[in-house]
């Protein structure tokens, strides 16, 4: 029992990562209905400018606890900021300009931009990985067992409580604000949307920004968390965090975070239980074996074709 609860601390965690990747995917699917291949490197570049900040900053455990925070909040901060000046730069080059092109210019496009952020960060930064020494250190033990202790450590509830408060905020975004209904009504339909006033142009841009962000979130606890990075875990990352998007259902806000708190519980519960080295494969199959049953993911909606 101890180790299960656990594993399923350990699940929770890596999934409530691959969650806010997953929402970047399923946002720009859900306005303009195409895959944003480069959202995972949008990912990596997050937490490449985060380990920057932090070494300039020079950032230590050995900082007071107060202190700590707020440097990491303004590390954050900056990653957001800087990370979403990506996703907007992205928008603009990769997608705008051929947004009314056949469907497949968009995705070719995309996965060159996501080639040229991997070999832009490898060239400045190297090819080698990047270490942090752990900032967020300590924990709790909230179960006591005759093998082990079942222990969650501060960065687990950083990322955990963390995950929460944006999901919070982030619907409250969607659900109470005019950027939210401009995001809803683009999503519905383009054509209509502007017709009514609504700047489709900017909202869509905007989309790109807000799942650059929370990219840049994931990226920032990803570091934390692991403490090493380098030029190749966007694409990794990526992969896993679009299969989470799908699993939940491609354009579902709560699809994609159900989506990947189910992949981080997969593969932390295989890993734990049978073989690491097939804990991709367990997703995978899960993944196809959902879409077998319900093609539209979980929480998806099926699309209604409109003529």
């Amino acid at each position: 029992m101890e180790y299960f609860v656990q594993q399923l601390i350990n699940g929770l965690t890596l999934g409530s990562i691959y969650g806010l990747i997953a929402i970047g995917y399923t946002m720009v699917y859900g306005i303009i209905g195409m895959i944003n291949f480069a959202h995972g490197d949008i990912f990596m570049v997050g937490s490449f400018i985060a380990m920057i900040l932090i070494v300039a900053l020079g950032i230590t455990a050995g900082a007071g606890f107060i202190v700590l925070i707020l440097a990491l909040m303004l590390v954050l901060l900056m990653a957001m900021l800087f990370t979403s000046a990506w996703g907007w730069t992205v928008e603009r080059i990769a997608y705008r300009p051929l947004r009314g092109s056949f469907r497949l210019a968009p995705l070719i496009t995309a996965i060159g931009m996501s080639i040229v952020l991997q070999n832009f960060v490898q060239i400045v930064q190297g090819a080698r990985v990047k270490p942090l020494p752990p900032l967020v250190s300590g924990g709790y033990t909230i179960m006591d067992g005759n093998n082990f202790d079942v222990q969650i450590s501060n960065i687990q509830i950083l990322i955990l409580v963390t995950t929460v408060v944006l999901m919070g905020v982030f619907t409250y975004i969607i659900n109470k604000t005019a950027l939210g209904r401009s995001l809803r009504a683009c999503e519905q339909d383009r054509k209509m949307a502007a017709l009514v006033g609504i700047n489709v142009d900017r909202t869509i841009s905007l989309t790109f920004v807000l799942g650059a962000a929370l990219a840049a979130v994931a990226g920032f606890m990803y570091l934390l968390y692991y403490g090493v990075i380098d030029f190749y875990i966007g694409f990794i990352a990526g992969v896993k965090a679009f299969t989470a998007a799908v699993l939940g259902g491609i354009g579902s806000l709560p699809g994609a975070m159900l989506g990947g708190i189910l992949i981080g519980l997969i593969e932390t519960f295989w890993s734990g239980y049978f073989s690491v080295e097939y804990k991709d494969v367990a997703a995978f199959f899960i993944l196809a074996a959902v879409l077998i049953f319900l093609p539209s993911g979980l929480l998806g909606k099926p699309e209604v074709e409109k003529v």
